[in-house]
């Protein structure tokens, strides 16, 4: 798996018990690091593992032809009222219900840790265009050297990324080339409300039981309770985005 994670995260079917929480309060992405990913000329972009269309949006906004993927029928809800024109099918990156060389890029939002591999990779080669076609992952991660970052994750956790997480994953496939990097910093406004709903959305909470779930949204709440200002939090995010190309045929 790609993420660190404690033996506390569930399974990722736990998102549907949140779907509406994770909208409310996930963030999105910074343009820049969209742009980075997809490219600024319009193509065709298949956005997998779109939860509630978070990476989605971004996408359409500079302009790509999107159709997102997600397994999960209460997240393809929450992404079908906020996207209305973009195409939300059923399915996941094991299974991609497209037709081959049908993509010119496929990203993966918050979303590549979940995938087998194994079997995603091949899966996503075959709908990419040979051509130029490129795979683009994207994480935000909580950036703990904001002190009141690490606060938050003192209580709730943290995942983070390195390059020996992903590359190794890739290269090994043997299906993509070499794998570039790049990393973009900003910034989240969250109230009370929206602070409670991230923690919610964290898949290793929403699978707790009632009782074990709620001292830790009453520790957050503290959290904000001593430190908000008048315009509620500000979370601090390090956006942590890869690329690579397929490779042609030998």
């Amino acid at each position: 798996m790609v993420v660190h994670r404690d033996e506390r995260r569930g399974p990722p079917s736990s998102f549907a018990k949140v779907a509406d929480a994770y909208e409310r309060g996930r963030p999105g992405y910074p343009e820049e690091a969209v742009r980075w990913l997809a490219g600024d000329v319009p193509c065709d972009v298949v956005d997998l593992g779109a939860g509630t269309g978070k990476l989605t949006r971004g996408l359409v906004a500079l302009g790509h032809r999107v159709t997102a993927v997600e397994p999960l029928a209460e997240m393809r809800a929450e992404l079908d009222a906020a996207l209305l024109g973009v195409t939300a099918l059923a399915g996941s990156a094991e299974s991609i219900p497209l037709s081959d060389a049908s993509a010119d890029v496929v990203t993966c939002g918050q979303a590549f840790h979940w995938f087998d591999h194994a079997v995603a990779l091949p899966e996503i080669a075959r709908v990419l265009r040979t051509s130029g076609g490129r795979l683009a992952l994207v994480w935000n991660s909580r950036d703990d050297r904001d002190p009141w970052m690490a606060r938050l994750s003192a209580i709730i956790g943290n995942e983070t990324v390195q390059e020996t997480d992903v590359f190794p994953v890739l290269q090994s496939s043997g299906l993509f080339g070499p794998v570039e990097i790049s990393e973009f910093a900003f910034e989240q406004v969250l109230d009370r409300d929206g602070l409670l709903d991230l923690v919610l959305s964290r898949s290793y909470c929403a699978k707790l039981p009632t009782e074990d779930r709620e001292p830790i949204l009453e520790a957050v709440a503290a959290l904000y309770d001593e430190t908000a200002g008048h315009g509620g939090v500000r979370l601090a995010y390090a956006t942590q985005c890869f690329r690579t190309e397929k490779k042609g045929a030998t």
